[in-house]
């Protein structure tokens, strides 16, 4: 009898461990990208430099992410991404476990997705994926300094972050960024954005404001991880796309303005103007055309223009320099998960001279700037996938 007894709640007890999946199911992936390379830059300082290194059309990471379902269609999710330099073992986003990412929210189907931690502004996603650096091409085609953030290179801290729903292909959010601060609005930001997608064709644009970004490091933008420390940051842009067949066209706009700006994070401590000279506001506008033509299911090859407006507006006088960006790349899968692929961006500064490091063309991914207006990188390169 006793034998029957607990054979019985041993039964109950298994039946009960394996009903509950069936209740509040759980989901968690671990996934990453692998991406290195050698890169050619023909003037760095004065001299050309072959080097290995890691993250270009993707940053390098590895990442967890999951989901529970609470039912009634509501799921808690997560996600932590953590960047790290291949060549060196190195962590990337100023040494950030999780520098790329790190949030937890909810998501439900017909509201749209409540998250919280250090995420992706709008720019990025949205206005980002309508410009090649931002899609396919990655760091090497980003606009000069990535003035707009499109190339992803700071995150927000401290975020509260809404995302839609798709309604009949529009698709809205915005993000809020404390400073965690005395001073409310010290290094806080917001930013919002939409995008229409209706069978190949994609329209976008989004807004970003930061005000103090880069000072401090409890910030919405720290320090360590700004592209420009300025007293405020507007960006603002649309874009647009069109797929037809295996081709992909793409238009972008974008608006960067800088008020009193004293840094940037890709030129390190090397001072923005001369001393003895107040820079009072740095404007860039850039105009990108990209293309992307699909030869077969394994190859595809991609070409990006960029126009960049620069207004420098300092006390020793305002004037308006021209960059010209131009990048090729060709992309080969060897399988689904792995491909091999070639880039190279040429950048060239013209017109009014601002008697500054600005003067001297510098592409993202560089060591630093060339001696000269002019500079060019050639990168080959494998990216895994897992």
């Amino acid at each position: 009898m006793n034998k029957q007894v607990f054979a019985l709640a041993v039964s109950a007890a298994a039946s009960a461990a394996f009903a509950v999946p069936a209740v509040a199911q759980t989901s968690v992936t671990l996934y990453g990208v692998i991406d290195e390379g050698i890169n050619y830059t023909n003037n760095v300082g004065r001299g050309h430099v072959y080097e290995l290194t890691s993250g270009f059309a993707q940053g390098s990471r590895w990442g967890l992410k999951g989901a529970e379902e609470l039912g009634g269609g509501l799921k808690a999710i997560f996600q932590l991404e953590n960047g790290f330099d291949l060549s060196s073992g190195r962590l990337g986003q100023g040494g950030r476990m999780f520098g790329r990412q790190a949030y937890v929210g909810l998501s439900s189907e017909p509201y749209g997705t409540l998250t919280f931690g250090r995420q992706y502004d709008s720019v990025v996603d949205y206005l980002g994926q309508t410009t090649a650096n931002g899609s396919w091409a990655g760091l090497l085609f980003a606009h000069p300094l990535d003035n707009d953030n499109t190339n992803n290179t700071f995150r927000l801290d401290n975020t509260v972050k809404y995302t839609s729903p798709s309604i009949s292909g529009f698709q809205f959010g915005g993000t809020y960024s404390f400073s965690n601060d005395t001073g409310f609005a010290n290094n806080r930001a917001y930013s919002f954005g939409g995008q229409y997608v209706y069978g190949g064709l994609l329209v976008a644009a989004a807004y970003l404001q930061g005000d103090n970004p880069g000072h401090g490091a409890n910030g919405a933008i720290t320090a360590n991880d700004a592209n420009f420390i300025a007293a405020r940051m507007r960006v603002f842009g649309g874009g647009i796309t069109y797929t037809f067949g295996p081709a992909t066209a793409g238009f972008a706009y974008s608006n960067s303005n800088y008020l009193n700006p004293t840094g940037n994070g890709y030129l390190g401590t090397t001072p923005l103007v001369p001393p003895g000279v107040l820079l009072n506001s740095l404007k860039y506008q850039n105009f990108e055309v990209n293309g992307k033509y699909q030869i077969s299911p394994m190859l595809f090859v991609g070409a990006q223009y960029v126009y960049t407006i620069e207004t420098f507006d300092a006390s020793s006088g305002g004037v308006k320099p021209r960059i010209h960006s131009f990048g090729l790349m060709a992309d080969y899968n060897l399988s689904k998960r792995t491909d091999v692929y070639i880039q190279g961006e040429y950048q060239q500064v013209t017109g009014d001279l601002t008697y500054s490091i600005l003067d001297f063309a510098f592409i993202p991914g560089t060591q630093s700037p060339s001696s000269t207006s002019k500079q060019v990188v050639v990168r080959a390169a494998i990216r895994h996938k897992f």
